[in-house]
Parts: structure tokens; sequence; C-alpha cells
């Protein structure tokens, strides 16, 4: 006899077996035993959860012999419950809406509906993938669905929901089935090695069902895999293997690089993984989701590995989630990249690139041989810069005080009397974009000998404290003495960023009010009868 896959071996046969869909297995248990058969479902969820399996125990339920009435578990060994089973009941009819999706197919079906039972009590029609039925064939079902005869029950089951219809929607239960927990499937596939005998780690269980997805059937399937790859057992090794997965150690300190801004190590680290043959979308994957337990932990403190805990503590939230846009961002372009290992390293890159500890990741892009390059001073005044020197094959830019005509030391260690000073100063500075968004929108109120004080709509509390390590560093580098920040809440309008929108705000009325002046521009205009489209105008910088 031919060998039977376990996604077929095991497929549940009455509800008690189903995994996972315990709120709509008590839908439907109940609607039976309290006889409110509805007369449609849809069941809707992702691949390999159970919608296919649920609508033929649901099939067998309604025609089960074993009772005068429907019944919520059905014998499996009446006539109808085995025809049901091998899909030879002419009382239930399960036809593929992606390939039989046209109104010819549906009118063939349809004219059926009239028709009584031939043994059972219902006919069950099932439209498998539904949501790939045309608009015409939807609109010729409509009717039926409404009022079908009272022997009619049907169940379309679909992994896209909102594809269909609002008018098939309204007529219909709608069931939506859950992914189902990597917990619930590991005990699953315990309970099947078990009964066939096989040898299996619970971490090599463990993975497969994380690589499932939340899906039975690709649990299944890959188990299948699994055990034909390791001849017979499932252990740690021959999965990994199979799955091209690495233990999250490696990650784990590599994402620790990564955030200590260590970019030599951080890609050593890479080089270790790449020994390992592995699956490079899948480290993606994984980085994804430890990045995801990073965030929650610092959230809401719900992980139990020391690893996590320590990663957590060691990041800033706001870093963090940058990390998991980066890392997003690069596995959404991942597969238009000709080298996998290569995609991965530019997302590491970008990584160490936006670190905000710029002292940090400075030695990695110096080693790199990346120059790292200094905000001008401001749009106006680019020329200020001093000359640029080379040492060493490396290019260095000097830049000159703002506030001063010469570059004398002397002048960095002035007290800042007017927030005018103070701009220009903080335009020189060479800060991540994190402490851009907080100390530009900061104004200057007071400067005496190492302290500077700032006013805002921020508490100092919520700025993280690497972020004002590294803005009381870049001051303390330009004043060349020990620079503390005090914070004052309160109104602002001279601070940096406002300074500069109002700037920007006169470049732009300016650019527009040139425009409506301009004789030839607004002559083009009446002779087309054409208008300027809202945001085209922009300044000339």
């Amino acid at each position: 006899m031919s060998y039977q896959v376990l996604a077929r071996k095991y497929r549940p046969s009455n509800f008690e077996e189903v995994v996972g869909q315990e709120h709509v297995v008590q839908a439907l248990s109940n609607s039976i035993t309290q006889e409110r058969i509805h007369q449609a479902f849809i069941f809707a969820g992702t691949r390999g959860v159970g919608k296919t399996t649920l609508a033929r125990i649901l099939a067998k339920c309604l025609n089960c012999q074993s009772s005068e009435m429907p019944v919520s578990v059905p014998c499996n060994k009446c006539n109808n419950c085995e025809e049901i089973k091998i899909g030879r009941s002419l009382d239930f009819f399960e036809q593929d809406a992606a390939s039989q999706r046209g109104i010819d197919a549906m009118k063939e079906l349809l004219q059926t509906v009239p028709q009584s039972p031939s043994s059972g009590r219902y006919k069950v029609y099932l439209l498998d993938e539904a949501h790939m039925l045309t608009k015409e064939s939807f609109n010729a079902l409509l009717k039926s669905l409404e009022e079908p005869p009272s022997h009619v029950v049907f169940i379309l089951a679909t992994t896209d929901p909102d594809k269909i219809p609002k008018t098939v929607l309204s007529r219909c239960l709608q069931l939506n089935l859950k992914t189902i927990s990597q917990d619930v499937l590991q005990n699953h596939l315990g309970n099947i090695v078990q009964n066939e005998n096989i040898n299996a780690d619970d971490e090599a269980l463990g993975l497969i069902a994380e690589a499932a997805n939340g899906s039975v059937r690709d649990a299944l399937t890959l188990l299948d895999q699994a055990i034909a790859h390791g001849a017979g057992s499932v252990n740690l090794d021959e999965v990994k293997s199979l799955l091209g997965t690495i233990d999250n150690t490696y990650l784990y300190e590599m994402i620790k690089f990564v955030i200590n801004g260590d970019g030599k190590n951080a890609f050593n680290q890479l080089d270790l993984i790449a020994q390992l043959n592995p699956e490079y979308d899948q480290i993606l994957k994984n980085i994804i989701s430890i990045l995801h337990k990073i965030s929650l932990q610092q959230a809401i403190k719900n992980n139990e590995l020391d690893e996590i805990k320590e990663l957590a503590e060691l990041t800033d939230p706001e870093f963090c989630q940058l990390l998991y846009e980066i890392a997003i961002k690069a596995y959404s372009m991942f597969h238009v990249h000709p080298k996998p290992k290569e995609a991965l390293e530019i997302c590491l890159l970008r990584m160490l690139a936006f670190n905000p500890l710029n002292e940090s990741n400075q030695d990695f892009s110096e080693s790199s041989g990346i120059e790292k390059k200094n905000k001008p001073l401001n749009s106006n005044n680019s020329k200020s810069l001093g000359a640029t020197h080379i040492n060493g094959g490396k290019q260095d830019l000097n830049i000159s005080p703002p506030a001063s005509n010469t570059n004398s030391d002397e002048d960095k260690n002035k007290i800042v009397q007017s927030y005018k000073d103070w701009n220009e100063i903080y335009n020189s500075m060479d800060i991540s974009p994190f402490a851009e968004a907080i100390f530009g929108n900061l104004e200057f109120i007071a400067h005496e000998k190492s302290l500077i004080t700032l006013r805002g709509d921020i508490d100092k509390s919520s700025i993280p404290n690497n972020v004002m390590s590294e803005f009381e560093a870049a001051c303390s580098k330009y004043f060349k003495v020990k620079i503390s920040l005090k914070l004052e809440q309160g109104i602002f309008k001279n601070s940096p960023e406002s300074l500069k929108a109002q700037e920007n705000n006169i470049k732009q009325s300016s650019a527009e009010s040139s425009i409506d002046k301009d004789v030839g521009i607004q002559n083009i205009m009446k002779k087309f009868n054409g208008k300027i489209q809202d945001g085209s105008i922009k300044p000339i910088d």
C-alpha cells in the first residue's frame, strides 16, 4: 500500500480532533445541538488551518445516519460519513472556485440546488477559495444564498474574505479561523511522532512549528520532510539543515554588536553564520523576530530569555524601532537583490550607519574607508568650511566656529550671549537624527560656564540617556569644557528648527509670489486653461 502523507493521515474526522479552533468548533456544535443551523457559512483563515476540514466535518454532522437528527459528533461509520470522507457523496458538493470560477460553472452547480438530498438530510455545497469567483458568479449565487431550500447549506471557504462582495457577506455567517500558536503546533507534532514511533527532539519540533507560521498542514508537511531527511528520525541538526536555520545565539551576539556600534565584530559574527550555509532570508526573518521580542520586553516585560532581557536593557526603544524598520524594509526588498548575503550585509550597514551613538560607529566607518561628512553650518554659509586636510588617505573637514571670524580656541570658550549665536553653533554640530529631532526644537535661554539652559515642550526624563549624552558630548567638544544641560518646559519660538521653518516659509511665499507676478507663466495658464498644482512650487536653495 502506498504511503499516506501525515497531513492526510491525521486530518481530523470530528470536531474534537480539530487543533486550535475551539471558538469555531463551539459555535458549530452549539448551532447543531440547538437546531439553529444557518443557511450559509463563510470559513475565513490562512492556509492550512482547517477550513475545508471543518466543512467536511459539518457535512458529516448534518447527514450522519447514527441519529434521526443532526449530531455534533459524527459516527464516521455510516455510509454517509464514509462517502463524505472519501469524496463520493451525492449530497456533498465540493467545488474548487479557483479553477471553476466562471458563470457557466456556477449555473451548472445551482441547477442541482432544488433537488432533494439522495440519502442525507441536507445537500451541502462547499466552494473552496470562494474569493476567486467572478463577479457574475457571485451575482448568480446571491438569490440562492438568501433564500435557499430548507435542505441546502452553503459553505464558502476563503483565505481572503475582503475580496468577497458585501452582498454575499451579509447573507452568510462568517467564522474566522485563527493561526495556530507555536506551542499548540509543537504539542500536536509531539503526539503525532509518538503515535508513529518516531524519535524526535523537542527543539527540532519547536523549529518545525515555528517555521510553519501557524499552519497545521505546513507543519505536518515539514515534519514529513524532516523524517525523510533524518532517515526516520527528527533531530535538531538535521532540521536546522533542512530549514536553513541557525542557533539564535549567533544572532543575539550580532545584534548586540550592532547596538554597540561595533561594525567589525558584527560582520565577524556574520562570517561565522555564513560558514553554516544558512538561508539568508530566514536569518533576516529571525532578526526581525528578535527585535520584535526586544520591543515587547521593553514595553511589557514578557520574555524569560536572558539574552532578550539583556538586549532590551542595552538599547533604547526608539533605536530598537528604527532597527526593526530597517530590517522590515530590507526583507521587503530581499527578493529583488541578486545576492542574498549582500542583501543582509547592506541591512547591517544601514543599522550601523543610523546608530545614534556616532562616536561608537566612527571607528567602523574609518576602518571601512567611508568618509564621515560633517553637516554644513547652514544653507547660506557653506563657504565657512575650513580647509580640507588629507591625512593618511582619510579626509578630515575642519569647520570654522560660526560665532566668530577666527579659528582660535579662545573663541570657543566664550559665553554664548544670544539664541542667534547658539543656533549657528548648533548647526555646526555633527549629531545624529535622534538628537536633531529633540534639541533642534529647543530654544537657547542661558549659558553659564559649563551649564547651558534650553527651553521647549519636553521633559528631560523622556530623552533617552544615550541621546542626552551624545549632545552633551558634542557641546563639550565644541566649547572644550565639560558641558551639562538644563531643560526648562515652556513656550519656545527661536529654536533652530523653528527659525529654519520660518525661513523656508518666507522662501516659499517669495517663490509663489514670483510665479504669480510672472507675466509669461500667467499667459500660458490662461491660454491652456491650466492651473498650478498645489505643492509643486519649490524655492531654489
